[in-house]
């Protein structure tokens, strides 16, 4: 992984280059049975994996949600799992079926608390439509885990094909669903010792009805959601994957006013924050205007925007800013704020 280590630490699970590696090196390598038959398995690296079943593409993920606080601005710890199971699907081009939930439960937790995710977690869930079908629950002794982990499974087919983050072409108009680093910024305003007096609100959101308005929109050609790690990260992984270069235009970027000024005031970039209900979509160029245009109806994408474009290339990002230069936008070693989802 270029660093010799002996243990964990925080930056092998936070989104960036590093995690990336050790997921590669590590942890992928450690299983012998990791491709199903005509399927994709733990080797692409997406956002999920899948079956062929009778024809059917059967589309899976999991994660596994540790945010702190487990309720900030905009959401809780339960909608954030419920929405980011759907999210990865919807990356995918599947349409959600059914979801699995495990929670793993400090001693001490208030039942209040619990309730009020379980709520969050069923209005989520009865949102975007997707039942939950089954689970798993633990309590453990008090300080194995900070107050509760809530982790999801979710199902979903691809009928109109499975849609993977390598799949970038020469041409094709790069969008962005909304505005970015919301997420991070609510959870940085509410943290304590950080007294911002501002009215920012998490983005999260479960974004299938946005993707199966795109799909039916035009033609889509890859898509990832810029989670840890941000928008730089995100669009490294479809270009470097794609061996594709993806040029970005800094002035298209939609960024809140209050957004930018928290990251001002912390030295951090909001186009490394995480976000937890905006896509990135690789759009063919001939159908990228009717793609925004319908997805701009969805209030959840009203902000949505082409900000680049996909040219012949080795895998770079380029960032022109808005004072006329372009530099490479690499993404970061890992996200420059922890636990955020």
């Amino acid at each position: 992984m270029g660093i010799e280590e002996e243990y964990i630490n925080i930056l092998h699970g936070a989104g960036g280059r590093v995690m990336s590696e050790f997921i590669r090196e590590v942890i992928i390598p450690s299983f012998s049975l990791r491709s199903p038959n005509r399927g994709i398995g733990l080797d692409y690296m997406d956002d999920g994996g899948a079956i062929i079943l009778d024809g059917q593409k059967i589309v899976m993920t999991i994660d596994a949600h540790t945010v702190f606080p487990i309720f900030f601005p905009g959401g809780d710890i339960g909608r954030l799992a419920v929405s980011g199971a759907i999210n990865d699907l919807a990356c995918m081009g599947a349409r959600p079926l059914a979801l699995a939930l495990t929670l793993v439960i400090e001693e001490g937790f208030s039942f209040s608390s619990l309730k009020r995710i379980l709520k969050s977690i069923n209005d989520t869930s009865v949102e975007c439509k997707v039942p939950i079908i089954c689970g798993d629950t633990k309590v453990v002794e008090k300080g194995v885990v900070d107050q509760i982990i809530v982790s999801t499974c979710a199902v979903g087919v691809a009928e109109k094909g499975i849609i993977l983050d390598c799949g970038v072409k020469p041409g094709d108009k790069i969008i962005v669903t909304g505005s970015i680093g919301d997420h991070a910024a609510a959870l940085l305003a509410c943290r304590e010792n950080i007294g911002f007096d501002v009215d920012i609100k998490s983005d999260v959101s479960p974004l299938w009805d946005v993707v199966e308005a795109a799909l039916n929109a035009g033609e889509i050609h890859a898509m990832k959601d810029p989670t840890r790690g941000g928008l730089s990260t995100a669009l490294n992984e479809l270009a470097e994957k794609s061996q594709v270069d993806i040029i970005v235009e800094e002035a298209c970027i939609p960024i809140k006013p209050e957004v930018q000024a928290i990251s001002e005031v912390l030295g951090i970039d909001p186009l490394d924050s995480t976000n937890e209900g905006k896509i990135i979509m690789a759009v063919s160029p001939d159908s990228a205007e009717n793609v925004l245009s319908t997805i701009r109806k969805n209030p959840k994408a009203r902000d949505a925007a082409i900000i680049g474009e996909a040219v012949s290339g080795e895998g770079k990002v380029l960032l022109k800013t808005v004072a006329g230069g372009t530099r490479l936008l690499t993404p970061p070693l890992g996200t420059q704020v922890p636990r955020v989802c």
